[in-house]
């Protein structure tokens, strides 16, 4: 009686589950766009036929075949197999689940501890886990979308393999679609629609590298065709189905900072087209504009300086504009000040003289300044040497007044600032050169 009653549950779970879960891969051979990780003579699938799997960190973006990989471990291999969400639970529920798998242990059964986004436990919940998978009492199974350098404990971390899984190449999900549509037992067979092949493209480029997504998306233009009495599908059809592209954008996460980096990286290399992309990925992807006219501003004088003034000026100008416009014509501003960024002479001196400052305050600790440079409101301070034999710049000749060093006499001949010669920064040199070549005095 039980056996009929699972076999009736999971005929219903395959009728009414979504078309991605049905179609779910069963073997490593079924499993799309993973050929580099899951090489027949790779690491995984070698580990898999030895039966000799250890703790896995699965990282990719969504989609990719995580969670499907774990299952296909778990039945490759002679172990129990736990599924477990850190968005549904806690460390109370993974304790439970540790006193269970080794209760198991001890009959001589193995425990694949499979927990979904682990990233979701903090570093110090994710201590739980370290003597259980050290001493074998599980073998963990983490999935994360989350660079696991930055997400996981470093501890935790080192006593893992970390695959890496990448978001499927739009062929292998056009192929998926075809898949699907042929299969009669688990995908869309029965319904007998023909998707010309443009339409299956544009479904992949809606996917964005997702095989969950493609085939979620599939099925709704599917239905959408049956309910309106189409059987042969074109891209317009889908585009009527299921709407236009969303972008990928983790404003917290990997694609995040791989965006933005991507986007500083194509300013610094003074490529306009890149960085207007990159720029309009993160806008339309939902991305604060003013985060982005801030990191403008940081550009602006971290990366061009005073090889071109104008540029802080232009940005700052941007982030007024945009307070006064808002979206979408704020983005005119904004890309304004893009294309000015990446096209200006580029000089990171006034970057590189402020931390070589800082390094001396370090390094040096609080040093007296100069008793010329010093200030002498009273008759006492002037008494104790308090601003003397200061001359004031602008009675001499061109404003600068030779064998003075302004700098405290430990640091007398440090140079921070050295313009590289870009832009207006090729004039601050040769002025800076001028001043430079005449001797300093240091007092006595």
């Amino acid at each position: 009686m039980g056996d009929l009653l699972n076999r009736i549950a999971e005929e219903h779970r395959q009728r009414y589950a979504p078309l991605a879960d049905r179609l779910r891969p069963q073997t490593l051979n079924e499993v799309v766009g993973q050929s580099e990780s899951l090489a027949e003579n790779g690491f995984l699938a070698k580990a898999i036929r030895a039966d000799r799997i250890p703790s896995l960190i699965l990282w990719g973006p969504p989609g990719c075949g995580k969670t499907t990989l774990a299952n296909i471990v778990a039945k490759l291999t002679s172990s129990h197999f736990e599924a477990f969400s850190a968005v549904l639970g806690g460390v109370k529920e993974i304790r439970t689940i540790i006193d269970q798998a080794k209760s198991r242990l001890h009959r001589g059964i193995r425990t694949l501890l499979f927990v979904d986004e682990i990233h979701r436990f903090n570093k110090s919940q994710q201590d739980a886990f370290l003597p259980h998978v050290e001493d074998g009492s599980v073998t963990l199974i983490g999935a994360t979308t989350e660079n696991p350098s930055f997400a996981l404990n470093a501890a935790l971390l080192s006593r893992c393999k970390v695959i890496v899984l990448r978001s499927i190449p739009e062929s292998d999900l056009i192929q998926l679609c075809q898949r699907a549509l042929v299969d009669t037992r688990r995908g869309l067979g029965e319904l007998n629609i023909q998707f010309e092949e443009p339409a299956l493209a544009y479904l992949a480029s809606l996917a964005d590298g997702d095989a969950r997504r493609v085939l979620n998306l599939l099925e709704q233009a599917a239905f959408w065709c049956v309910a309106h009495g189409k059987t042969s599908v074109d891209a317009e059809i889908v585009k009527a189905a299921v709407g236009e592209r969303t972008l990928r954008y983790d404003r917290s996460g990997d694609e995040h900072y791989n965006v933005v980096s991507a986007f500083i990286k194509s300013m610094r290399g003074s490529d306009p087209d890149a960085a207007v992309y990159y720029m309009c990925r993160m806008l339309d992807a939902g991305e604060d504009p003013m985060f982005v006219l801030r990191r403008l501003i940081i550009f602006a004088s971290e990366d061009i300086g005073n090889a071109d003034p104008r540029a802080l000026q232009v940005t700052v100008a941007a982030s007024q504009a945009f307070a006064q416009l808002g979206m979408p014509e704020g983005a005119i501003p904004i890309t304004q000040a893009v294309t000015y960024c990446a096209t200006a002479p580029k000089s990171n001196a006034s970057y590189v003289a402020l931390h070589a400052a800082q390094e001396d305050i370090r390094r040096t600790g609080t040093l007296d300044v100069p008793a010329h440079l010093r200030n002498a409101p009273t008759a006492l301070l002037r008494t104790l040497g308090a601003g003397r034999d200061y001359v004031y710049p602008h009675d001499v000749a061109g404003a600068f007044v030779p064998n003075v060093h302004y700098l405290p006499d430990q640091l007398a001949g440090r140079h921070y600032y050295e313009p590289n010669g870009a832009g207006y920064e090729r004039t601050i040199r040769e002025r800076l050169d001028y001043w430079r070549s005449t001797p300093k005095k240091v007092e006595p």
